[in-house]
Formats: C-alpha cells, structure tokens, sequence
C-alpha cells in the first residue's frame, strides 16, 4: 500500500460542500442492484434533494435507464454542470474522471470508499475544485442528516447480545 500524504476536507467541510451542492453525477453508475453505486443512487434519490446523474457510456450505448433515469455517456452529455461528480472508478482512473469533471464544471469530485489517488486530488485541488477521496457521500449524508440506521448503521441499540428480530 502506497503512503497516504493528501488530507481531505474536516467533517464541518463536508458537510459545507453536501450543503453547496444542488446536483450529482455518478460516474461507475450500474445497473445492478448489488453495485455500491445502485445503493448510493438509490438512496440520494429516496432520502435527498439533490438531482441525480448517471454517467456510464456502456450502459448508455444500450439506451439503458436506471432507476427510471436516463444513463449519459459522458459528463459533458450531461444537461447541466454537475455540482459533485461522485465517482465510482477504479484507482488508475481516477485522473481522467477528474479531469473530465473539471471540463465538465464540476465544483466538487467525490472518490468512494477504496478510492485514493493522489494525483488525481492534485489535479482537482489544483483546478479549483473541492476534492473528497475514501468517503461515501451516502454514509456521509446520512451521517450529518441522522440517517446511519438505514442499511443497518448506527441502529441506536448498545448491547453485546445479539438482537433477536421480531
């Protein structure tokens, strides 16, 4: 594992930007249900007020729609600036996603839970932008708006017994 030198944004500043932020582009979008970005998508639809994106050029060459939305091949195919590109992509493709954010006029990239390249945080701070890595804006989101019991986090129960279900 390389040594991590980059340090992102305090939790007072994620939340800022969660707050700045009107519109998300979900680069990695897929189709099946059991991808983390399915979960991220379906819970910002369902428990958020932001306007949501989908950005995955294989699915949008097949004309799919997910979660009733259309698919976009590009961030540039987008109708508007994505506010946050939230990007589910592996590590070595990072910088490009990022730099397609920035041409895109994104203000802030949002790397994934896993996700950490340090050149790629470079390259955003450097143009500007507001660069998050090794966090999801699910977890985060619903962290500052008291929601961690969805999806079993933070269920409000202290014991060592295990929960017996009704």
């Amino acid at each position: 594992m390389t040594e991590r030198n980059w340090e992102g944004p305090s939790a007072p500043e994620r939340l800022a930007i969660l707050r700045a932020t009107k519109s998300i582009a979900i680069v990695g979008m897929s189709d099946k249900i059991s991808r983390a970005s399915y979960f991220v998508a379906t819970y910002l639809l369902s428990s958020s007020r932001y306007k949501v994106y989908f950005v995955n050029p294989i699915l949008a060459a097949k004309g799919k729609e997910v979660l009733g939305q259309p698919v976009y091949a590009s961030l540039a195919d987008l109708p508007e600036a994505p506010d946050m590109v939230d990007i589910f992509r592996r590590n070595e493709d990072l910088p490009s996603v990022v730099q397609e954010s920035i041409d895109a006029g994104a203000k802030t990239v949002w790397m994934q839970l896993g996700s950490w390249n340090e050149d790629a945080a470079a390259l955003g701070e450097s143009a500007g932008l507001n660069v998050v890595m090794d966090r999801c804006v699910k977890i985060e989101h619903a962290r500052f708006h008291g929601g961690l019991h969805l999806a079993g986090f933070n269920t409000g129960v202290i014991s060592s017994k295990r929960q017996v279900l009704a």
